[in-house]
């Protein structure tokens, strides 16, 4: 049997040319070498994967190549390579620079590599400073590490940095697919991929990842048995829930995540891609940025088509919702029904519900306009007992055939839900909504000594039916209703005129100020208190009371709480034109920071006698 050489060794890079995804890095190192222009000492840093350690061999192997030696010359002797993870005490460094000192035997250079330098100890590094600094001419250090920030600074200043990026999902589905044409294996370009996004920027992980998708497929490698082996939700799944969520199908949208939820993943796994997938649908949405779809051509139409059936809206809600659910998913103690509701909130973005009732509404209130009497809405709200009952009191020949069907739905949906209703918004809106109706009909002459008509059968079965189907108070009527509501109360407009506007002097103003102080001290807010009594208000006109501060800080926390305070003025002056200016003046802060000639002139007013003390002694300020 022969042996297993795994894809990550075998198809290392031997020249520069071969690196994926570092090209400016290449460049540099080479045109470092052509013009002799090559540090003695480079840090190349970057995350897993990304080809730090293969670039140091391709380096150290190429400053000793001067076109004599054999093809397969390796230059093991120069090359010199230290795990700094398990060698990286003091002693390990010191036999390292006594290994310095020794020139070549073959090449020009020794290189020595260090990896995973960031384990090095504090007093390792200290015992590199120097060798590091000035190395002997044939010699040359490459340190590597993924952790960059865990280097010393003195380490750092010392090296040239190489920052190393992520592969990109395009570069490394590129290599894969150039890996695959050299194994004689079909590989679909959606599942190269894939394997690329799984390995998040790695090479050496991509490379692992494909060589144990072949062993799970063999030579055929599709979409779905990539899916199957990394167990990631395919596209299908996302495409799958949009279009179910853009059609309001919420209980095949529930069964689709149930569904999921068997296959093994986990309700945050399913909402993080759903998120990814909308996405994926914006940058569809304008041509410049289809670029940054990282997927393959077979995706990337799937995700245009869907793309033209959503808009930005619809997009930017959904991310919203989706992403709320996400930062939600780990606190909540019922994460499967976050998920499921956030699924329903998804569905009824664009949902319309009165499309669909809107032929029902139609028929009941033309039924209305030909047999229901008038008397019969006004009846509703005075009597809540049984539906069906007779109206004794108000004559019927008066009928809802004068009123809009609009506003004998609004009705309906008032005189029902008017317990949801609060009652500010029925005292703000009763006469704005009544009026029209009261405007049409006329109110009718309450007789109780004639007997009023009985009704037909066929107005006593309508007016059943009419009960029946009382608006709900979640209706989209009552809702548009309540809306109505607060557009009225928002329209209440106050007159200034009949506002009190009594003179006031600025002695009653400073009264009533200070009491206000007073007032708030003994509740215990004293900072507000402190602000309010460090300048003495004055009355620079008949209704602008004005203070100065300090500092800005004092100012923001006086504008933050002032409400109280001019209302407190305003109601005990009588007044509700006053108003507050208060303005900065930091030369007044140093009122409050006394110099030692002002603190000793206080002391010597209290005690004259401190005077012959400092003459006694001879002191000094």
């Amino acid at each position: 049997m022969e042996h297993f050489i795994v894809s990550a060794r075998k198809y290392r890079p031997q020249t520069f040319k071969d690196v994926v995804g570092q090209q400016a890095i290449t460049n540099t190192l080479t045109n470092a070498i052509d013009n002799n222009h090559l540090a003695q000492a480079l840090l190349f840093c970057g995350p897993r994967g990304v080809g730090k350690t293969t670039c140091a061999r391709i380096l150290a192997k190429k400053i000793n190549q001067d076109g004599t030696e054999s093809e397969d010359e390796d230059f093991a002797f120069n090359i010199f390579e230290l795990d700094a993870a398990s060698n990286n005490s003091v002693d390990d460094i010191r036999n390292l620079i006594d290994q310095v000192r020794i020139p070549p035997q073959i090449g020009k250079y020794k290189v020595y590599i260090i990896d995973e330098v960031h384990m090095l100890s504090q007093s390792a590094f200290n015992a590199f400073l120097k060798t590091l600094e000035e190395p002997p001419k044939h010699a040359i250090f490459i340190l590597a590490t993924t952790e960059k920030h865990k280097i010393i600074p003195t380490i750092l200043s010392r090296c040239q940095i190489f920052d190393f990026k992520r592969i990109t999902v395009k570069d490394a589905a590129e290599y894969l697919k150039y890996i695959a044409e050299n194994q004689g294996i079909n590989a679909e370009e959606d599942a190269l991929h894939i394997i690329a996004q799984k390995a998040d920027g790695a090479m050496r992980d991509a490379l692992s990842i494909f060589d144990r998708v072949v062993s799970f497929s063999g030579k055929d490698l599709t979409r779905k048995a990539v899916t199957e082996n990394l167990n990631v939700l395919d596209y299908d799944t996302y495409f799958e829930a949009t279009d179910l969520i853009l059609n309001h199908d919420i209980p095949a949208l529930l069964l689709l995540y149930n569904k999921t939820l068997s296959f093994g993943f986990d309700g945050h796994h399913f909402i993080t891609g759903l998120a990814s997938h909308f996405r994926d649908l914006m940058v569809c949405q304008h041509q410049d940025t289809i670029n940054l779809l990282e997927v393959g051509d077979g995706a990337k139409k799937n995700y245009l088509e869907q793309s033209k059936k959503t808009s930005n809206s619809f997009l930017l809600r959904a991310l919203d919702l989706a992403n709320d659910c996400d930062l939600k998913y780990k606190t909540s103690r019922n994460q499967r029904l976050l998920v499921e509701l956030t699924l329903m909130k998804l569905a009824s973005i664009d949902f319309d519900a009165e499309k669909k009732n809107s032929s029902s509404n139609l028929d009941s209130s033309a039924a209305i306009n030909t047999i229901a009497p008038a008397s019969y809405y006004r009846s509703k709200k005075s009597t809540k007992s049984d539906p069906t009952s007779t109206v004794s009191e108000v004559s019927p020949k008066e009928t809802v055939a004068e009123i809009e069907p609009e506003t004998a739905n609004t009705v309906l949906s008032n005189s029902d839900d008017e317990t949801n209703v609060p009652r500010e918004e029925k005292a703000n809106s009763s006469y704005k909504h009544n009026q029209p109706i009261r405007s049409q009909i006329a109110e009718p002459e309450i007789k109780k000594e004639k007997a009023q008509p009985e009704l037909s059968e066929e107005a006593k079965k309508l007016k059943l039916d009419i009960a029946k189907k009382r608006v709900s108070a979640l209706s989209i009527s009552s809702l548009k209703t309540k809306k109505e509501h607060e557009n009225n109360r928002k329209d209440v407009s106050v007159d200034l005129s009949k506002l009190p506007k009594t003179a006031f002097s600025e002695e009653d103003m400073l009264m009533h100020w200070n009491d206000f102080v007073k007032e708030i001290d003994a509740k215990g807010r004293k900072i507000l208190a402190s602000n309010l009594n460090t300048d003495v208000p004055k009355l620079i006109n008949e209704t602008t009371i004005w203070i100065e501060l300090p500092n800005s800080t004092m100012k923001k926390e006086i504008e933050r709480e002032q409400y109280d305070l001019m209302e407190y003025l305003k109601s005990n002056l009588d007044n509700y034109f006053i108003e507050l200016k208060i303005s900065v003046n930091e030369e007044t802060a140093k009122k409050f920071a006394f110099t030692p000639e002002e603190k000793y002139e206080k002391l010597r007013e209290k005690n004259p006698a401190i005077d012959l003390l400092r003459q006694t002694f001879d002191l000094d300020l």
